[in-house]
């Protein structure tokens, strides 16, 4: 099947083809042919009537152990009750030793695998930083473009500083969970930051209110028009699903009366065309400049320059 084709059943929803696209944009990174063949993929899918970004995006992110995948199961049958197409991204982490990936999120959504209208797909962070995959952004790109009307994208257990979902997201949802410590401290620095709606899960254990109490202290400090709403569920009996729904649509009406949706989505894209630029620029500079690189580092070791001095001289054979 080529490209053409390829894209063509992809957005009538077939879901062998839109899972053949996300597995070559997965390739693309270390394969010249498939990155050749991504190139053909992003070119056709930009042809199609259907404008970018047009699905929900929703990001969920969290400790691990707050319950991201059983809360994703469970915002996959609410937003199913209310007819959308939902799909699923599921990063899990990379083995730093053998590079393998368990890719087990996808288990915890079993009762969802017979369902057309919903598509999961687990992907490796493959070392990546961040919360996510690099591969990420383009299958986002490749299930907005299949007809998907809401996207969850589930984190990988992210620390303090890994909150690149919250880029690529209309909605960024931050789970908690009573009893791990001090949640409010182990993660204030960063993932707090980026919660347009808070989830504290896992609410009939002890503890509960006592964290919802320290959110609301934290939340009241917020000098901002948006003041994320806590919503306390317990995922795994779908209970404060509809209660995390009303929270989401609030938010997205905030989004649309502002203009941040627009914003966000601009922002998006700015980064998109980034990525890209820098891993090309990043591929030339290892075919045309390699060597010159290995013999500045060699003067480097040898005091003979500066980095400054070193990195200007990489720029300049950029002509």
């Amino acid at each position: 099947m080529d490209v053409r084709e390829l894209v063509y059943e992809a957005r009538r929803g077939r879901p062998r083809a839109v899972a053949r696209l996300i597995s070559l944009v997965e390739n693309a990174i270390s394969s010249p042919g498939s990155a050749k063949a991504l190139r053909e993929v992003m070119a056709e899918l930009a042809t199609g009537t259907r404008k970018p970004y047009t699905a929900k995006v929703i990001g969920l992110t969290g400790s691990p152990g707050v319950g991201k995948s059983t809360a994703t199961g469970m915002l996959i049958k609410a937003f199913r009750r209310r007819g959308s197409r939902v799909g699923v991204l599921a990063v899990d982490p990379s083995s730093p030793f053998t590079g393998g990936a368990l890719l087990g999120d996808r288990v915890r959504m079993q009762e969802h695998a017979t369902d057309p209208g919903v598509f999961i797909r687990s992907m490796a962070s493959r070392g990546h930083l961040g919360g996510l995959a690099w591969a990420t952004p383009q299958a986002l790109r490749v299930l907005d473009a299949a007809g998907c009307d809401v996207i969850l994208i589930e984190t990988v257990g992210v620390g303090q500083a890994e909150v690149d979902v919250a880029r690529l997201a209309d909605a960024t949802i931050v789970l908690l969970a009573p009893g791990m410590g001090d949640g409010i401290q182990a993660a204030k620095a960063g993932i707090l930051e980026v919660a347009d709606v808070f989830v504290v899960n896992k609410a009939d254990r002890d503890g509960v209110q006592a964290t919802v109490r320290e959110l609301r202290n934290m939340v009241s400090l917020i000098d901002a028009p948006w003041r994320p709403p806590i919503v306390t569920t317990i995922a795994s009996k779908g209970e404060g699903a509809d209660e995390l729904l009303a929270a989401l649509d609030k938010h997205a009406a905030y989004l649309e009366e502002s203009g941040e949706s627009r914003r966000r989505r601009l922002a998006r894209a700015r980064d998109e065309i980034e990525a890209v630029a820098l891993a090309q620029l990043r591929s030339r500079f290892a075919d045309l400049h390699g060597d010159r690189l290995d013999a500045l580092a060699e003067r480097l070791l040898a005091a003979d320059t500066d980095p400054y001095t070193a990195a200007d001289d990489l720029i300049a054979a950029l002509g």
